[in-house]
């Protein structure tokens, strides 16, 4: 079983891109973040022509979640994180197991919750995940999302430049090691890949040269629960969907298991 996570950043600006891995990598779930498009207007019948099921959790221009699916789901539904109505989370069931997209709130530029509410709603949404998935530990669980956090120190270009920079704080990265710990969830993409490979997901619009400055985060992220970590085969990060015309800033990670 394939399952592969990717901010699209816009599912109108990247609809050729996601066919275009839909038809190359054939997964069995595509999670998408950040689709900025309303419901009644999600692409379904693209990818019911590639035989996919769509389910989505949209608004008009921001955030959005979605998941395409081989199989349909036994059942679909969101979750309001926050109380803020913003569609950053979709679930579907299928075969007694749960699928999760999420989109965590980026955070905005000042790592202080006093002085900035979008870091403050960010903290906020990572303690209501946390208090999500502890219930689900011993469920069999695949959560797939842009989390905003690179929570290792070599996650990032320089631990050291961004040690004070939102997405690599000591808060945020210890809040996503404390959600790992408590719902016994797996960190899947880094128990297969660890530098000097790559393990970036994300690169800055502003670089002109993205492989040449190589300045990325891991952003993005596949975790499964307790039940299902020996059925992880392996992942891979596929770093040239950055490479093609008109990219996202991000770029999707896949995780394979046994079925």
């Amino acid at each position: 079983m394939k399952v592969i996570s990717w901010n699209v950043n816009s599912i109108r600006a990247r609809i050729d891109l996601i066919i275009k891995i839909l038809k190359e990598e054939d997964p069995d779930f595509l999670c998408l973040q950040e689709t900025k498009i309303i419901n009644d207007q999600f692409p379904s019948e693209k990818f019911n022509d590639l035989n996919y099921f769509s389910y989505f959790n949209g608004m008009a221009s921001y955030n959005g979640v979605a998941i395409l699916s081989k199989k349909k789901a036994k059942n679909a539904f969101s979750v309001n994180f926050c109380k803020k109505n913003d569609a950053r989370h979709l679930s579907m069931e299928i075969k007694g197991m749960e699928i999760i997209s999420v989109y965590v709130p980026a955070g905005g530029d000042v790592p202080d919750p006093e002085v900035n509410p979008k870091f403050d709603h960010k903290l906020n949404f990572l303690n209501e995940l946390d208090h999500y998935l502890k219930k689900k530990k011993k469920d069999k669980v695949v959560l797939c999302g842009d989390l905003n956090v690179a929570p290792e120190e070599d996650d990032v270009w320089s631990h050291k430049s961004l040690i004070n920079v939102v997405s690599h704080t000591e808060v945020e990265r210890q809040k996503l090691k404390k959600i790992l710990s408590n719902s016994h969830f797996n960190d899947s993409i880094r128990k297969y890949l660890n530098p000097p490979d790559n393990v970036f997901t994300w690169w800055s619009y502003r670089s002109p040269n993205f492989q040449k400055n190589n300045r990325g985060r891991r952003l993005d992220h596949i975790w499964v629960s307790e039940f299902l970590n020996n059925k992880v085969k392996s992942a891979k990060i596929l770093k040239v969907y950055r490479t093609f015309e008109r990219p996202s800033d991000h770029v999707p990670v896949c995780l394979t298991l046994q079925d």
